[in-house]
């Protein structure tokens, strides 16, 4: 779906003003013009919803692989020259749900995803809940005490956490993988 100037400068916009007067519905006669218009019109603002709607960014977390709904950007290698024509690519999330943190160490947890070198990802973030101490910390997590610090990383198998102190009490993480397959 192409982006008009204003989706692309103020995201996506439903405006509130369509107000249709319901007592003038029951009046209008339906062999008239004007019903015609009517259908026209509401159909035109159902289908803007429609279209808003589709491009809001989805906010279901999901361990399966799923399109999100974000458009980034058109792919600057293709133009009107390549065979494959530009345009807006779509987001795919994933949840990956990678257990306690560790203790002093890295581990991993598998993804699951086929990743070439087709992939590029857009965003990769976690959070962490002690759920005993109530404590909830985002990741990576960076502090100015260096042995605090939290990495994350992913490579074409895993998902990888690295901490420079025991966090083992951090019992549940979600790691969130959004990415573009070129």
């Amino acid at each position: 779906m192409a982006l008009d100037a204003q989706q692309t400068s103020t995201g996506a916009y439903v405006p509130n003003t369509f107000i249709f007067d319901v007592s003038q519905l029951y009046s209008v006669d339906v062999t008239k013009p004007e019903f015609k218009e009517l259908l026209v019109r509401l159909y035109q603002n159902v289908n803007l919803m429609c279209n808003v709607l589709n491009l809001k960014d989805t906010g279901m977390y999901l361990t399966q692989e799923l399109v999100n709904s974000q458009s980034w950007f058109q792919n600057p290698a293709l133009t009107s020259n390549t065979p494959q024509v530009p345009e807006y690519r779509q987001v795919y999330r994933l949840l990956v749900n990678y257990g306690p943190l560790p203790d002093t160490t890295e581990t991993s947890q598998p993804h699951n995803l086929t990743i070439s070198n087709q992939f590029t990802f857009t965003r990769i973030y976690a959070c962490a809940s002690d759920t005993t101490g109530l404590n909830y910390i985002p990741i990576p997590y960076a502090s100015s005490v260096l042995v605090e610090n939290i990495s994350l990383r992913v490579d074409n198998t895993n998902v990888y956490i690295k901490t420079g102190s025991n966090r083992s009490n951090f019992n549940i993480c979600y790691v969130v993988l959004e990415y573009i397959k070129l």
